[in-house]
């Protein structure tokens, strides 16, 4: 790898091999392009592939493909998976003196899961067969690709030894390629990693076939899952230096900072905030007609998804059990996690007896943890498969809010980013989607947005509890907010952001520490009125050596009560002052230091004409309100400048 030259490889098509061990596969890619895509020693020795090799050919259209020649031996079935994840045409080959086999079989019904929908079949080895057995095989051949997405597929007898039927497949091959249909366009751009080497001077690269857009050199990306960060230093395409590589392009990546021990099969190099690991993806999951048996709860598989593999364990959303040839929605749940997005197709494999059952496509790569056959679910779910940007978008605000920074930076279940404001726009200006936030705030990034559905049931919810809680607490002025926060089982800030709401459209009021209705007022029975009346009218008689509420059968509720509603002010426990005596004390002893600097208990004793009780009582307050502050036996103003 070296500094890239000016340039850009243009969007192309990836063609994957597939079919049985030892029917051609790499001498058929060695025979079309000039490469021997088998680089290991191993393969060499064995004459068998093992591990993915890739090869180019130019096509008479003047489309460059790359070329993924994939092993058929079933030992090495996850090798294959890692190289046809990211294919858009395969050529399935199948030696004509053997015919269809094992892994052919299962090397299609793959490819049918994976949903690609071009291919050529050539028909191999035709220099060891006569016409009559060509025939006869192309035959079975066309019944067992019928009912697969190759169907219609042209078939092509080919001699990698002779040359017979070369130029023939390459016009084909070009054919395919020009309705293919480029498989890499969902989700941010990235590069599954396929294979891993350092190449002295310039470090570690990565390769693989890059989907969802176009990476540059000078870019700096992240590898997932493990959150690795690194710069691309350059990028090779079929051995051609450039400066920046598009979607359905495989290439060598040149990546700084990074040790090739850090980075395995199955990573994914993407742009910061592209991904995000997750150890459970929402999918709709088909099993094929030839599995053995249903897929029930917690059946153990192994996940193949690109070039990424992982022990998975299933959550039927929706049924007992997913019969052969049905189809079902499933919660995957992961052992390690995995960097997919919606959109993806993927594999699943029993471990034991090791096979092929079935596959899907992922619909939510970062959902929550789902219950079983929940209807709302399986709605979401349907929506999300199908949907629009906004209807996408409100369904994932249907469970709650969300800040809108984080909605709009991480868009759910793999909306574009480019789609995902313009869809909350839309919804906020529909009012489908409301703000949760005073009215001065809804513009703000870190304002939380919602489902209008889910607010008008929250609201309802809270407009409940705060009438029942004031039906059971007739004499306090509200619910204390933690109180309010646990009941309702929602994080402090989204909390704080309905409240703030609430409050905003006058359905609730309160203050830092208790929550009301909008409106509610305490109102005493008749018996309690007429005691509160009367201690009232007792301590405007007797204003500076105030009654014990006591006294008056006033309990600490109904004093709350009157403290709360600004009536008396409560200095220590049995001694409270009308709050009007109260203001005009302080008045008192603010006037008296300002002319003399300080006060004694005894002058202040004598200044409002009580006795010692109700003077130290009503010092001490002061003293904790910081409008005077003891120094001795004196008391002075409190200064802010001094914090005494």
């Amino acid at each position: 790898m070296v500094a890239p030259v000016m340039g850009a490889a243009s969007a192309h098509i990836v063609i994957g091999t597939a079919g049985h061990v030892d029917h051609g596969k790499s001498t058929l890619v060695r025979a079309l392009t000039g490469i021997d895509p088998d680089r290991l020693i191993e393969e060499k020795t064995r004459q068998m592939t093992i591990d993915l090799g890739f090869a180019w050919i130019e096509l008479p259209s003047g489309r460059r493909a790359g070329i993924v020649d994939v092993p058929g031996h079933e030992r090495f079935i996850k090798n294959m998976l890692a190289g046809v994840g990211g294919i858009d045409l395969a050529l399935l080959v199948i030696a004509v003196d053997e015919g269809p086999m094992l892994q052919t079989r299962e090397h299609l019904a793959i490819l049918d899961l994976l949903g690609v929908r071009q291919g050529v079949v050539a028909l191999t080895k035709s220099d060891m067969a006569d016409e009559e057995m060509i025939e006869l095989v192309k035959e079975e051949v066309a019944g067992l690709i019928e009912d697969t997405s190759l169907v219609g597929s042209p078939i092509v007898e080919v001699s990698a030894i002779t040359g017979e039927g070369l130029m023939t497949l390459v016009e084909r091959i070009d054919e395919a390629a020009g309705a293919a249909t480029n498989a890499h366009q969902a989700g941010p751009p990235r590069l599954p990693i396929d294979r891993v080497f350092s190449v002295q001077g310039f470090g570690t690269v990565v390769t693989g076939t890059v989907i969802g857009g176009s990476l540059s050199a000078g870019q700096d990306v992240v590898l997932m899952p493990k959150g690795i960060s690194s710069r691309i230093r350059g990028i090779q395409s079929h051995n051609e230096k450039i400066a920046s590589v598009q979607m359905g392009n495989r290439a060598a990546i040149n990546i700084a900072a990074v040790a090739t021990e850090d980075i395995h099969r199955g990573d994914v190099l993407t742009i910061r905030g592209g991904l995000t690991a997750s150890i459970r993806i929402d999918c709709r999951v088909t099993m094929l007609r030839s599995a053995p048996g249903p897929l029930e709860q917690n059946d153990p598989v192994d996940f193949f998804c690109g070039s990424t593999e992982s022990p998975a364990w299933p959550t039927l959303l929706n049924a007992d059990g997913i019969a052969p040839g049905e189809t079902g929605w499933v919660q995957l749940r992961l052992k390690s996690p995995v960097a997919v997005a919606k959109g993806d197709r993927f594999i699943i494999r029993r471990a034991s007896p090791s096979e092929t059952i079935g596959g899907g496509v992922v619909i939510d790569a970062q959902p929550r943890r789902h219950k079983r056959f929940r209807q709302d679910v399986i709605c979401t779910l349907e929506v999300l498969e199908i949907g629009s940007p906004e209807e996408v978008m409100i369904e994932a605000l249907r469970n709650g809010p969300v800040e809108r920074r984080q909605l709009l930076t991480t868009p759910p279940a793999g909306l574009e980013p480019a789609h995902a404001e313009p869809a909350l726009a839309s919804l906020l200006t529909s009012g489908e989607v409301i703000a949760l936030a005073p009215t001065d705030r809804v513009n703000s990034p870190a304002a939380y947005v919602v489902a209008s559905a889910w607010w008008e049931e929250m609201a309802a919810d809270l407009q409940n509890r705060l009438k029942q809680y004031h039906q059971d607490n007739p004499l306090r002025r509200g619910i204390q907010r933690e109180e309010l926060r646990s009941r309702l089982e929602v994080p402090q800030r989204q909390f704080d952001a309905i409240i703030g709401a609430a409050a905003a459209s006058g359905l609730v009021a309160g203050d830092d520490a208790v929550v009301r209705l909008a409106g509610f007022t305490i109102r005493f029975d008749a018996a309690t009125q007429a005691l509160v009346n009367a201690y009232l009218a007792a301590l405007r008689v007797q204003p500076f050596s105030p009654p014990s509420p006591g006294d008056f059968g006033i309990d600490g509720t109904v004093l709350g009560v009157l403290v709360d509603s600004g009536q008396v002010v409560k200095v220590a426990d049995g001694i409270a002052y009308d709050s009007g005596a109260y203001i005009g004390m302080v008045e008192q002893v603010m006037t008296y230091l300002d002319e003399h600097g300080s006060i004694t208990l005894a002058s202040f004793r004598d200044l409002i004409g009580a006795s010692r009780k109700y003077a130290q009582a009503a010092l001490e307050y002061f003293d904790q309100q910081k409008l005077t502050r003891r120094v001795g036996d004196e008391r002075r103003r409190y200064t802010t400048t001094t914090g005494r």
